[in-house]
């Protein structure tokens, strides 16, 4: 069983970061997670800002987010399923190095549409 869990930042109500605690193998082959393209980074603090929906499945990892103009974080890491909205911008504090599979909901290709505005 899975559990979901949601943060919504308080200037922007309709840009909501998803988390899905351990899916089921059933759930990430129906997704088709492997065929994803792979991503990582280093532990570190980077903003970043989404120009596209992004669904993506932790493999290894420790991340706490942080949206643009709220003081709520929303945590995630191995295991997790994680949705984030089209236009967020946030900080992402990396305290275990991110490896993760990827998808874009407005691209069909495999290039990243974050941005990393910079590294703090």
């Amino acid at each position: 069983m899975s559990m979901a869990s949601t943060s919504t930042p308080r200037s922007c109500s309709e840009l909501t970061i998803t988390v899905e605690h351990n899916p089921s193998k059933s759930r990430l082959a129906e997704l088709g997670i492997n065929s994803w393209p792979k991503w990582g980074c280093p532990p570190g603090k980077y903003m970043l800002k989404f120009d596209a929906q992004e669904t993506c499945y932790f493999l290894r990892g420790k991340v706490k987010v942080y949206p643009k103009g709220s003081s709520e974080s929303v945590k995630f890491g191995v295991g997790d399923l994680v949705t984030i909205p089209k236009g967020l911008s946030c900080t992402w504090e990396v305290s275990v190095a991110v490896d993760k599979h990827y998808k874009f909901e407005s691209s069909s290709t495999p290039t990243p549409s974050s941005k990393c505005i910079t590294d703090i």
